[in-house]
């Protein structure tokens, strides 16, 4: 088992949250104030880290679930822009997350939403 926190599409109410396949939530929580959160295209959510000073903490689910379901289901789903990292949760716990790539092509598509730092919240605002 292991913790994934989400941050898009696979949260409850989303539309890739089948693919958790049953996976247990074990909270709504935030990221430390430690990153920028981005919309690449409005398609899905980036997570990067940010230069001191200018982090955010970014709302988000917390799941702990089989590898499987992460081998199999999440990262397949995931788009190219996006690999597996590790962030820093705001109760002082480190989980997977899906990061934003240091380099990939259509990098011009990021819209930084760090002042929203909500990917549900950025969605209902378009």
């Amino acid at each position: 088992m292991v913790y994934m926190f989400l941050n898009g599409g696979a949260m409850r109410g989303g539309p890739l949250h089948y693919l958790l396949d049953g996976a247990t939530l074990l909270s709504e929580t935030t990221t430390q104030p430690l990153y920028r959160f981005y919309s690449i295209g409005d398609r899905c959510p980036g997570l990067a880290a940010a230069p001191p000073g200018e982090g955010v903490a970014v709302a988000g689910e917390l799941y702990e679930l089989p590898m499987s379901v992460l081998r199999d289901s999440l990262l397949p789903a995931e788009p190219p822009e996006l690999e597996l990292g590790a962030v820093a949760l705001a109760d002082g716990v480190d989980s997977l997350a899906m990061v934003l790539r240091r380099s990939f092509p259509g990098a011009s598509d990021l819209i930084d939403i760090s002042d929203v730092a909500s990917w549900n919240r950025y969605l209902e605002s378009q």
